[in-house]
């Protein structure tokens, strides 16, 4: 989506004392300097996001050594004297320990949910009773199989790195992590039944932050509508995917929230005006000062701020009480799961279900 002044800008051919340069003895004018890109923001090297894909990797080769589940398939055949599960997991002999569970266990090809909790997936008894509250943020860090830890990854370099370019490692990593926590806790407060795991609470973040980085930036941007439209698109299609069984939508919804608000206080922009007043030349007139930021972008920080610390609040409050929000609202499990001939929404107590992004 392009900005107003992201353009090549060709010095004029004059001399010091602004006349036009003679042409040469061919007749024929003197080479142009090459031009120079004009850019009114700074431009940042993308290493956070790229670090944040490694750790996520990482922890996921380090759940499965902790999964090992040819141990624990040996475990429990011995317990009830049976041979047959420990030849059940996945690759085996190629992995050993690091091998899978079996695909009827795992479809996404990955640990088991005990291994997940173990390392910290979100159960929101344990955040409510025991007090573990750590697992509001270390969910986000982990993921379910190999099919979800690649589709959430590259969606986080398709979308992070170009962010972190326009705003920088600070910016984003924030609005990553607090994304990820909203996502966390509205998940914890509907799927009380369940654990979940995954980044697209975060990766939701992101992409709400980019439609309100639109709004609040709307006066810098070209073909508005045209950019607004696309990313209304991707964003329903995201969405959209998470009516699908054994996804949790209710962290991608709350990461959407959180991160929508958190743009407009985040990653809102100063005018060119006020730009190109600054970087005037010493001794060059520039007319009245200009404010930095428009009046609506201080409203819509203001207004997002104070939402967000109150959402927040309410939201902690809630789940040290326990609160059960899916009993209070009759109708909301359709917003994670909407049942069809084709597939069923029940799913037993403490089965894992994932956060995923679907990247157009």
């Amino acid at each position: 989506m392009p900005r107003r002044g992201e353009t090549a800008v060709v010095p004029i051919d004059a001399d010091g004392a602004g006349h036009r340069r003679p042409k040469s003895g061919h007749g024929q004018h003197r080479p142009r300097p090459p031009a120079q890109e004009f850019r009114p923001f700074r431009r940042w090297f993308p290493f956070l996001v790229p670090l944040f894909v490694a750790a996520n990797v990482g922890l996921f080769v380090l759940t499965m050594y902790v999964n090992d589940c040819p141990a624990h398939a040996a475990a429990a055949d011995a317990a009830i004297g049976g041979a047959a599960q420990a030849q059940g997991c996945l690759l085996q002999q190629d992995l050993g320990r690091f091998a899978f569970q079996p695909y009827r266990e795992n479809p996404l090809v990955g640990p088991s949910s005990a291994t997940l909790l173990e390392m910290g997936a979100l159960e929101t008894s344990k955040i409510a009773k025991d007090h573990e509250w750590y697992r509001l943020i270390t969910c986000i860090w982990l993921h379910a199989g190999v099919v979800h830890i690649l589709a959430n990854m590259l969606s986080l370099l398709l979308i992070g790195i170009r962010l972190e370019k326009e705003f920088g490692f600070l910016r984003i990593g924030t609005l990553y992590v607090i994304s990820g926590v909203g996502g966390s806790l509205l998940s914890a407060l509907f799927m009380v039944s369940n654990i979940s795991v995954g980044a697209s609470g975060a990766l939701f973040g992101l992409l709400g932050s980019m439609l309100s980085e639109l709004i609040t930036n709307w006066t810098i941007y070209e073909n508005k509508f045209a950019a607004l439209l696309t990313l209304v698109i991707i964003i329903a299609i995201n969405l959209a995917v998470g009516i699908l069984p054994h996804v949790d939508n209710f962290a991608h919804i709350g990461g959407f929230i959180s991160g929508f608000f958190l743009g407009f206080v985040l990653l809102i922009r100063p005018q060119f005006q006020y730009i190109n007043q600054k970087n005037s030349p010493l001794g060059v007139s520039s007319g009245t000062a200009k404010c930095k930021y428009k009046i609506y972008q201080i409203i819509l920080l203001v207004i997002a701020l104070v939402i967000l610390i109150c959402g927040f609040i309410i939201g902690f409050v809630l789940l040290m009480k326990g609160f059960n929000a899916s009993e209070q609202c009759s109708w909301c499990h359709y917003l994670s799961c909407v049942p069809t001939s084709k597939w069923s929404c029940k799913a037993p107590s403490n089965y894992c279900v994932v956060s995923s992004l679907y990247k157009k």
